[in-house]
């Protein structure tokens, strides 16, 4: 073979191999049931990503649970099998605890104390989480947790004697639980459906655009109108994998789904709105616990999070973190 024709072969391997080592398909798990704005909304993103990097970079999604719970999402991650997933704040909680630090129970009492504390920490968040193995793409506003049961349900002896359904692995909301004199039951967040069918459980904790997205309000009859837990999720990519990608590409991708996020805040937000006047319209009844038991839940919640920071769940650097920011806003007003 002639010199020239040898080297003009080599240097059109290098850039076929170059393309294809530049081409990347992340393969990403979640629990959002397709159909839901949240999908549309990260499909559209997905697509937005691809053109813009020319293909090189392609975002899948499983929805609907298929890949299974938090847990067998990162199994598949570490066997390659995925890149990533929609996770909540629990389900990355071993890699970094203080990712929790937003869901402290009973920890903001409005959205403007969430809008200003949010804005200092996610940053921190995202990078302490990198630090930890994987790179956090958006942080998500989930909104606000509710009790919804069977049984009205207004004081802790009442939710004590009811089956309340922990998720599977959330130590925050299980010491939380626990601190409080309960027993819950713990559960995979794909097997609440059929445990409220069957009457496992009677009693779940979740956002009221959650309930109805994930049918549950069909089991429920009344809701406990105090917000527990203010909830977020964490759409992550595995570093490793992430890196593969070119520099530019990363920050495509990192600009559009940061944007996709932020328009879903505020849909959330106001979905969470109109998902709880549904919910009423459905004939579910709210009831409220006194201003003594709520004071009695602030105390047992603030102890919670004490022996969180005891056992190592949570940092106390962290909560001081959080805490501060919250302490500034309201000293502010």
């Amino acid at each position: 073979m002639k010199q020239p024709i040898r080297i003009y072969l080599v240097a059109l391997l290098i850039v076929l191999f170059s393309g294809q080592s530049l081409a990347k398909t992340f393969k990403i798990a979640t629990l959002a049931p397709a159909g839901t704005t949240w999908m549309k909304e990260m499909k559209k993103g997905a697509s937005l990503i691809e053109d813009k990097t020319d293909g090189r970079v392609k975002l899948k999604f499983y929805p609907g649970g298929v890949m299974g719970s938090e847990q067998s999402v990162h199994r598949k991650i570490k066997a390659g099998q995925l890149h990533g997933g929609a996770f909540s704040s629990g389900g990355l909680a071993h890699l970094y605890p203080d990712i929790q630090c937003l869901n402290l129970p009973m920890l903001f009492n409005s959205f403007d104390e969430v809008d200003y504390v949010r804005s200092r920490m996610d940053a921190v968040l995202k990078q302490n989480m990198e630090k930890n193995g994987f790179v956090l793409l958006g942080i998500a506003e989930g909104g606000f947790t509710r009790i919804l049961s069977k049984a009205p349900l207004k004081d802790l002896e009442a939710i004590g004697a009811s089956k309340l359904w922990v998720p599977e692995g959330d130590i925050l909301v299980q010491e939380t639980y626990h601190t409080m004199g309960l027993s819950p039951i713990s559960l995979p967040i794909s097997d609440v459906f059929t445990g409220l069918q069957t009457g496992l459980i009677d009693t779940v904790t979740i956002t009221s655009s959650a309930a109805i997205a994930f049918q549950w309000h069909s089991s429920i009859a009344y809701i406990t109108d105090t917000p527990l837990i203010y909830l977020i999720g964490l759409l992550a990519i595995q570093k490793d994998a992430f890196d593969t990608i070119k520099y530019e590409d990363q920050v495509i991708v990192k600009q559009e789904i940061a944007r996709v996020v932020k328009a879903m805040d505020k849909l959330t937000r106001s979905g969470n709105i109109k998902a709880k006047e549904a919910l009423k319209k459905l004939g579910i009844i709210f009831v409220n616990p006194d201003p003594g038991e709520l004071a009695r839940w602030k105390t047992l919640a603030d102890q919670s999070v004490e022996r969180l920071i005891a056992k190592g769940a949570l940092s106390q650097t962290g909560v001081d973190m959080v805490m501060g920011h919250l302490k500034d806003y309201r000293n502010g007003q």
